[in-house]
């Protein structure tokens, strides 16, 4: 129904922004990684939008960039996947770090995300692994550096978790500090060190 709304960027929180289009103000649901990608507050922003129907509620989703949507509405097709679940694995990993793990079969990567269990992770990669293969080819979705990273930030959380911190909790820290420094030549001791900073200033 709305493909998406370009306004002024009036309020934001971690799950949350609120845009104002010609006088009037529409509320988003927001996943984390779109949060991060979001202008000043006051700013000019686009957001591509999902409309969520339900019986007694009509609910706005936003979405920093297209790939973004199109994954959160591939998601909702996975059996037991609601908008509050899908918006949990797009706040967890980033689209391609999803398609790598429906791609490879790897259901670990998804059950560290917060309210995804083993069961539901083997689910969705059962039901949308031929739905990516037909989005994109497996060769252009995984590359060399892609894989190196995931490595990275694979081999960052699990030492974290050894540590006794909850896998939810780091996953985040990793993810945000690999976004925010790309390739760089990070490595794990790096990664460790700055999210065990982030997780004690938080």
């Amino acid at each position: 129904m709305f493909a998406y709304f370009r306004g002024r960027l009036v309020a934001v929180m971690p799950d949350e922004a609120v845009v104002e289009v010609s006088g009037i103000a529409y509320q988003f649901l927001i996943s984390a990684t779109t949060y991060r990608r979001l202008p000043a507050q006051g700013s000019e922003v686009i957001l591509f939008s999902h409309l969520y129907v339900r019986e007694d509620a009509l609910q706005l989703y936003g979405f920093s960039c297209e790939d973004e949507r199109r994954l959160f509405r591939l998601l909702l097709l996975a059996s037991g996947v609601g908008p509050k679940l899908a918006l949990a694995v797009l706040s967890g990993l980033s689209v391609q770090e999803v398609h790598e793990a429906i791609l490879a079969n790897a259901p670990e990567r998804l059950y560290g995300i917060s309210g995804v269990g083993k069961k539901t992770a083997a689910r969705v990669i059962l039901e949308l692994r031929d739905k990516i293969l037909k989005l994109t080819p497996v060769e252009s979705m995984v590359t060399p550096t892609s894989l190196q990273i995931s490595r990275l930030r694979d081999d960052a959380i699990n030492a974290l978790v050894t540590l006794g911190f909850a896998r939810n909790m780091v996953q985040k820290a990793v993810i945000t500090i690999i976004e925010q420094h790309g390739d760089t030549g990070l490595t794990i001791e790096d990664v460790v060190k700055s999210a065990l900073l982030s997780i004690h200033n938080s």
